[in-house]
């Protein structure tokens, strides 16, 4: 049975008001104080609902930031952050077909100026930092009334042990109002997505200093509200050339803690995780489905591991972890690197006004429209930064998730035997199997094996899922691959 304890602790993940619950939300997700932050295992503690009982493993614990990850949270500025978007909410509008010449308004300015601004925190790296501006013309198209250069702000700071793996967080730097091809109309865009690339930048700032294992790109791409095209000719650049990007984060409306009933929602985020990848062979999605591999995309080990690392007093944020590719009839960035087959989520708020998105600025009925500067939440903004920061700097600190894992099908046996491709040896110091119940949506136990690459556990596969990760000496764990039947 259920003690007490954990009786309101399961209440209060559903949201059901209790005796012991004096303020109870006032609708999904939205509060008015700090959230606690429960393991998600804690769920299936009652026996009725634990099964299969097994002790194989240890209960699997988030990973603590270190001295150093630490370090680099608390260096996040929310006057920074605030400044950041106040300079780019200044430019009138960003719309992708507005001016690329006025030194004061349009999506030329403000190109600029964040390409300046990159530069400066470069000057500091030692000359691990490169701040480029890839851009292309692209022609009359979707939304794209004539032929028009979309250019992209990218700082690559190189890792000094794996530089070939690569990392990248990005926010869209163009705007739109009401009417999307209405290039002369204000559009300030505070919330999105200067919002966005407002992260992009201040982490930039703060990482440029220090020595990540991998490669983290900090980007602002232009072209997201036409039809995702500075995202696409990053992604498809990156594919084309082969390089080998392990995971994107793009931060879309991530500015404002307040929804449009007024309810305040200040230390809770979404991350939106794709299921079954659309790029996977007919015959790879038949035998995922087949096995039960339906929630175990890329995308989603990356969201799981992102609650693993992220969800501390360090960021005091609740993410809330949305198994699908975005939220309906929407879409945002990481949809481009996900359609060139690498693994990516989505950041935004918990609760959107959309009076104050994709709208031109007014007032109507004593409604305020508009994406004003006025609505963001900029202490918000910087726990959304934070939770970013500690997400790219675990993964580019943690080994590279262990490749071509499998699990032996050709006997019929209650034991699971698994084989793998190691990573990069200068970091991997061993490797865990992870496992959780079928109806479990994050991972629940580990159990260390070490430096091998084939491990053989008393725990059927029938009954539970499985992922291998790789960890550092340091205890930086990569997110879990998911097996396949050989």
């Amino acid at each position: 049975m259920l003690s007490f304890s954990s009786f309101l602790l399961f209440l209060a993940l559903l949201h059901i008001p209790s005796p012991a619950l004096a303020h109870p939300p006032t609708s999904l997700w939205r509060r008015q104080t700090i959230p606690p932050l429960p393991s998600y295992s804690d769920i299936f503690s009652c026996p009725a609902t634990q099964w299969p009982p097994a002790s194989i493993g240890v209960p699997l614990t988030p990973q603590s930031p270190d001295a150093e990850l630490q370090a680099i949270l608390a260096e996040v500025d929310p006057t920074r952050i605030q400044a950041i978007i106040r300079k780019l909410a200044s430019y009138g509008t960003r719309h992708t077909l507005s001016s690329q010449t006025s030194p004061t308004r349009g999506v030329g300015a403000a190109r600029d100026w964040i390409a300046e601004q990159m530069r400066s925190f470069a000057a500091a790296s030692g000359g691990r930092m490169e701040v480029t501006v890839p851009s292309y013309i692209q022609g009359v198209g979707d939304r794209i009334l004539f032929p028009v250069r979309i250019s992209n702000v990218v700082a690559t700071l190189k890792g000094n042990v794996d530089p070939g793996r690569v990392y990248v967080v990005s926010g869209h730097y163009d705007t739109r109002c009401s009417d999307p091809n209405d290039y002369e109309s204000d559009a300030p865009g505070a919330d999105d997505d200067a919002s966005g690339v407002a992260i992009s930048m201040e982490l930039a700032r703060i990482m440029a200093t220090r020595r990540p294992a991998a490669t983290i790109v900090f980007a602002a791409v232009a072209g997201e509200e036409q039809d995702l095209y500075g995202s696409n000719f990053m992604a498809q650049t990156y594919r084309n050339a082969s390089v080998n990007v392990q995971g994107m984060f793009t931060n879309d409306i991530v500015g404002a803690s307040t929804a449009d009933d007024g309810s305040k929602d200040p230390y809770t985020l979404r991350i939106f995780a794709q299921g079954t990848p659309t790029t996977e062979s007919a015959s790879r999605a038949s035998t995922r489905a087949t096995i039960g591999g339906e929630n175990d995309s890329l995308a989603r080990e990356l969201a799981r591991f992102v609650v693993g690392v992220a969800e501390n007093k360090y960021t005091q944020m609740s993410i809330r972890v949305v198994y699908r590719l975005d939220r309906f009839l929407r879409g945002g960035d990481h949809r481009s690197f996900l359609n060139a087959g690498y693994a990516a989520c989505r950041f935004t708020e918990p609760n959107e006004n959309f009076a104050h998105q994709h709208q031109n600025v007014r007032v109507e009925n004593g409604t305020q429209y508009g994406d004003l500067i006025e609505f963001v939440d900029f202490d918000y903004v910087a726990r959304m930064a934070k939770v970013n920061g500690a997400a790219l700097w675990s993964l580019a600190n943690a080994p590279a998730s262990p490749q071509n894992v499998t699990v032996n099908t050709t006997l019929l046996s209650n034991d699971s035997q698994f084989t793998w491709q190691g990573g990069n040896d200068a970091l991997t110091a061993g490797y865990e199997i992870l496992w959780r119940p079928t109806n479990a949506p994050f991972w629940t136990h580990s159990i260390p094996i070490g430096k091998v690459n084939t491990a053989t556990i008393n725990l059927s596969k029938d009954n539970v899922i499985f992922g291998i990760r790789a960890v550092s000496e340091n205890k930086y764990a990569s997110p879990a691959a998911f097996p396949f039947p050989r």
